[in-house]
């Protein structure tokens, strides 16, 4: 069973069923009965037109869903335009649904959430963790969005603002997440940027090229994760770079700063500084001060503390790291860092085992392992 090949089809398949008549939260409902069918069907008995199997069948289970609803038995109607037999049509409907799902009766919150769970390919549990909510509370907020939306006409497209936060969110799952959704969002987010002349796309689309022409560096040969100062920077991809620092340069000669655009600029210098050594941490500090004033996030701070512990000395980065909530995610791997900066490694080794426990994902756990047992090594040397 080719699960990646279902995760691609579901944004235009999602789209026909809307485009033919279907409330958005039915039509979901209708397309994921029919991936559960392909999953349980495929394997013994392969369609030759995936898509267009995927269509009939979800068609054929949202006009059952209509059905058994006796409020909306005008749907029956809907049984003469039952998409025929034969290949569907190639239309790409997925950044559509982005703006269709960020719809003005949503709150912009639950609009990022539902259209990352219904047309970006994210868990439940993925998106609360962006959040840093429990799990509970997003399946809450997820099915009252889809509750809210029940029955409305997708006609009244959501803001802008709303789309490049699914998009962003979307990136940095692909980026650092276990499922491959990078460059998907960077295809989506150069399609906005070729419809609508708006700084902060311009910055979000630099900010992803930029992160993106690292990701050859940031892992070894076995999977383990390489950090940025480690990383080969023969393996970053120029053309990339140059690409993403022009698009920022143009955003940010009009003027009109935004959180993208900040975050765009900081992996800028990133890219910029030949060497690990070389990084303009000044600069960078700077940026994130800017990044802060304009988001007020606490995630925006522990990344603060970070480039103040290379710009200033690690005393400095334990200090801007104190007045943060130790209970951030990445907050205790901040520490062991910071702390073996200083030169205390019984400590850093400690809270990079502590780091590791609480890490979201396989690759990095792993890696905040190998952190404390080089550390225990050089300690007992």
């Amino acid at each position: 069973m080719d699960e990646a090949l279902l995760r691609s089809l579901t944004p235009s398949v999602l789209g026909i069923l809307v485009r033919r008549g279907a409330d958005f939260a039915a039509a979901e409902d209708a397309v994921q009965d029919a991936l559960l069918e392909a999953v349980r069907v495929w394997p013994a008995d392969p369609p030759r037109d995936a898509k267009g199997w995927l269509v009939t069948v979800a068609w054929r289970k949202f006009l059952d869903q209509a059905r058994s609803d006796a409020a909306r038995r005008r749907r029956e109607d809907l049984v003469d335009e039952e998409p025929a037999p034969g290949p569907a049509p190639a239309v790409d409907d997925t950044l559509q649904l982005y703006f269709l799902c960020a719809h003005p009766s949503l709150t912009p919150s639950s609009a990022v959430a539902l259209t990352l769970r219904a047309v970006g390919g994210l868990t439940t549990r993925q998106i609360a963790q962006a959040y840093l909510v429990p799990e509970a509370t997003m399946a809450q907020r997820i099915s009252r969005a889809k509750r809210t939306v029940s029955g409305v006409r997708f006609d009244q497209p959501g803001d802008v603002a709303t789309v490049l936060r699914v998009l962003y969110l979307v990136f940095n799952e692909g980026y650092s997440g276990d499922i491959d959704l990078a460059a998907e969002a960077i295809r989506l987010t150069r399609q906005l940027a070729a419809a609508i002349d708006h700084p902060e796309v311009a910055g979000l689309l630099a900010l992803m090229l930029l992160h993106h022409a690292r990701r050859a560096a940031r892992t070894a040969p076995d999977g383990s994760l390489v950090p940025l100062a480690e990383q080969d920077r023969g393996r970053w991809d120029t053309k990339l770079i140059a690409e993403g620092a022009e698009i920022l340069q143009a955003a940010l000669a009009r003027d009109r700063l935004g959180e993208f655009q900040a975050q765009a600029a900081i992996a800028a210098l990133h890219a910029d500084a030949p060497t690990a050594e070389e990084t303009d941490w000044v600069q960078i500090v700077e940026w994130y001060d800017e990044l802060a004033r304009l988001t007020d996030s606490p995630v925006v701070r522990l990344n603060r503390a970070v480039a103040v512990g290379e710009a200033d000395g690690p005393r400095a980065g334990l200090a801007a790291l104190a007045a943060l909530d130790d209970s951030l995610p990445r907050h205790t791997a901040v520490a062991a860092y910071l702390h073996e900066r200083d030169g205390d490694l019984a400590t850093a080794a400690r809270l990079y085992a502590e780091a590791a426990q609480k890490a979201p994902n396989l690759a990095e756990r792993d890696h905040l392992t190998r952190q404390a047992a080089r550390l225990n090594a050089r300690r007992c040397r």
